[in-house]
């Protein structure tokens, strides 16, 4: 503790992006309210509001009520000037979008992609996308102030480089942080889709919980950790990554594209459903056809669905053990199969603990389509509020 902090102090508050978060979400209005939330000392939210106002992050609005000193000047978040871009790629589809100061989406659409048309082609036309959707959603005056990104594969966060990502040709080693900026006078930040959707969905759905798992389950699958509150990464930023998890009872044990057999990604996820129909001679050529598919009753389907089911719960049933998070909650198109969901319950209450499993939250994702650039746009806020 130093020696401006309070005893006792909170640790939610303790940095500048916290301030603001707290200042957008409507719980602060005030530099008492913030030192009284975040238990630092008045004179060390004063200096980080008035380092806040000067970025044009914070600004003044007035006076507030007095509790019977002098009246309070008024904080509010300048959700008219500044504009966030946000990028949430995947294997066939991104989501862009702009968002305001506060982290709420202004505008977003989707768009078709082909991943392997690989990084340069791919990158240079979201950017493209995702400054003119800025142009046209923004008001007079606002200023771009950074874009955040979310990529379907392994991100090293401190470089912004990807790392050995399966069914991504040509974008191994590249430096998305590097390339985005050389085209770009903002901030960029770059992290793995799953990070970005448990950031989403914990700020926007479930902030008061203390620890989480969020689970992606599209063509591929990932998750993302909240562990004491905020986005757990490890040491390489890849913790979270189950894709390639072994899955013992899979029989036979496929091989799986980063050479071993009987991983997650290759037994469960959207690709692996697609393969194995395919395999069975049914017209299925992306996920939303295997999901058609359910919908209709098909058994063939059904069944590789409860199976694969089986399987994330399996490998989820180590993690809860192991972390005994409050909520276990699934994304992506899979999230939509209630066989596959129906399946990954029964295992987690069948071989968790009853301890991990008394109070645990399994559940869909709530905040829908948006949640990665949500994420994405958190992130960014986060950066320009504390930057390196």
């Amino acid at each position: 503790m130093t020696d401006d902090e309070a005893p006792g102090a909170a640790v939610r508050g303790a940095n500048a992006g916290e301030m603001l978060r707290l200042v957008a979400t409507g719980a602060a209005a005030s530099r008492a309210d913030l030192a009284r939330l975040s238990g630092l000392s008045p004179s060390t939210v004063s200096q980080r509001v008035e380092t806040l106002i000067g970025r044009g992050l914070l600004r003044e609005v007035g006076a507030g009520r007095s509790r019977g000193g002098r009246r309070p000047r008024q904080l509010e978040v300048p959700v008219d000037t500044v504009v966030i871009g946000a990028v949430d790629l995947g294997a066939r589809h991104a989501r862009i979008g702009t968002l305001d100061l506060a982290g709420r989406v202004v505008e977003s659409r989707s768009l078709e992609v082909r991943i392997e048309d690989g990084p340069e082609s791919v990158l240079g036309t979201l950017l493209t996308e995702v400054t003119g959707l800025m142009r046209g959603a923004s008001g007079p005056g606002a200023v771009l102030r950074g874009i955040g990104v979310g990529i379907p594969g392994p991100v090293q966060h401190s470089t912004g480089r990807i790392v050995s990502p399966s069914r991504m040709p040509g974008w191994n080693g590249f430096d998305v942080v590097g390339f985005l900026a050389g085209r770009t006078d903002v901030p960029v930040v770059v992290d793995n889709d799953a990070n970005l959707m448990a950031l989403g969905e914990h700020r926007w759905q479930h902030p008061e919980l203390d620890h989480a798992v969020y689970v992606k389950a599209g063509t591929g699958i990932g998750a993302g950790v909240i562990s004491g509150g905020r986005l757990h990464r490890g040491g390489q930023g890849s913790a979270g990554d189950i894709s390639h998890c072994r899955v013992f009872t899979a029989d036979p044990a496929p091989l799986c594209s980063c050479g071993n057999t009987g991983c997650l990604e290759a037994v469960a996820s959207g690709a692996a459903l697609v393969g194995a129909l395919r395999e069975r001679g049914l017209p299925v050529q992306s996920l939303p056809d295997v999901m058609r598919l359910i919908d209709d009753g098909d058994r063939h389907a059904t069944a590789l669905a409860r199976t694969a089911g089986r399987s994330i719960g399996e490998i989820l049933a180590v993690v809860v053990n192991f972390f005994n998070p409050q909520a276990v909650a699934i994304g992506g198109l899979l999230a939509d199969c209630e066989p596959l969901l129906a399946s990954v319950r029964s295992v987690l209450y069948e071989r968790c603990l009853p301890l991990a499993t008394q109070t645990l939250l399994i559940e869909r994702l709530g905040t829908g389509a948006d949640v990665g650039i949500l994420g994405a746009g958190q992130l960014v806020i986060d950066r320009v509020a504390d930057p390196l």
